[in-house]
């Protein structure tokens, strides 16, 4: 018999319902799963297996690392990995310093900090548009540099907002008492605020990153040199849309080149491996991070 208090989800599953949970985990696990298998086989493939598979190579009978040589030996991929790695790094690192900075001075009670509010909340409303924001980018001279992929998008209003509500649901008593020990509003922000909300700032870091690393619209717009393109630009223009590889990467001499399907996809397990491994060290500090806010108490 149920017990009258017990709650519903606390009650146990009956064994066709824990059947169906897991034949729709694992249809999930497969939709998933799936696709990437693919990609990263036919990364891994040579001519023979493409051929005979026809392009979905699924197991690579003669595996072989000859794409992953190939664009690491230099050309525009290689370039545009350790573009899209130092944007990724320093456009994370300055808009992680700028939106905590702000967010914890507007989660105090400040004078001049309803304006300010104000215009991040009226910028995640109503966002500017192409032309506008290019012409500006223009105006400041910063066509074909990579600051244009920086600072244009330096502050996103979303994590503003998250920051912002996570810092003011820090006790004002426990700010006071550092004061009063002769802490400077620096240090107080350093050794105070900013370990006490290493959830959020986690989760503001990888949605930072994770923005940085995809982002093609911006080179798109913005740098004309193709020597410049970041990795989403060039997985853009060699994967998506299919144009020649020739002149992308440096072959090795001596040896054959890897067919063109294994170079594309091998592009697109390098584009999407930074996240897959950065990702599991932040999990734990993601769901706590994106609930901030929802439950008081």
């Amino acid at each position: 018999m149920v017990d009258a208090q017990q709650a519903p989800w606390a009650e146990k599953s009956s064994r066709a319902a824990l059947t169906a949970k897991a034949i729709v985990l694992v249809l999930i696990v497969i939709a998933v799963v799936y696709p990437f298998l693919n990609v990263l086989s036919t990364s891994l493939a040579n001519d023979q297996d493409v051929n005979a598979s026809g392009g979905l190579v699924l197991i690579p009978l003669h595996p072989s690392l000859e794409a992953y040589r190939t664009i690491f030996n230099g050309g525009v991929i290689t370039r545009a990995i350790w573009v899209s790695v130092g944007v990724t790094l320093c456009g994370t690192i300055l808009s992680l310093v700028v939106t905590a900075a702000l967010a914890y001075a507007l989660s105090r009670p400040i004078v001049a900090g309803r304006p300010i509010l104000f215009l991040a909340l009226f910028s995640l409303l109503f966002p500017p548009g192409i032309i506008p924001q290019y012409l500006v980018v223009k105006q400041l001279g910063l066509l074909n540099n990579y600051a244009s992929l920086i600072l244009p998008v330096l502050l996103n209003a979303f994590n503003f907002i998250v920051l912002r509500q996570f810092f003011s649901d820090i006790p004002q008593e426990l700010l006071d008492a550092a004061h009063i020990d002769g802490a400077s509003d620096w240090r107080i922000f350093l050794r105070v605020v900013v370990p006490l909300s290493k959830p959020a700032i986690a989760v503001v870091s990888l949605f930072y990153a994770v923005s940085y690393w995809n982002a093609f619209f911006q080179a798109l717009l913005y740098l004309s040199n193709n020597s410049q393109w970041p990795l989403q630009l060039v997985l853009r223009l060699y994967v998506l849309q299919g144009s020649s590889l020739a002149g992308a990467v440096t072959y090795s001499a001596g040896t054959a080149p890897p067919p063109t399907q294994a170079l594309q996809m091998a592009v697109v397990v390098i584009a999407t491996i930074p996240i897959l491994l950065v990702y599991p060290f932040l999990q734990r500090y993601f769901t706590r991070g994106v609930l901030t806010g929802a439950i008081k108490g």
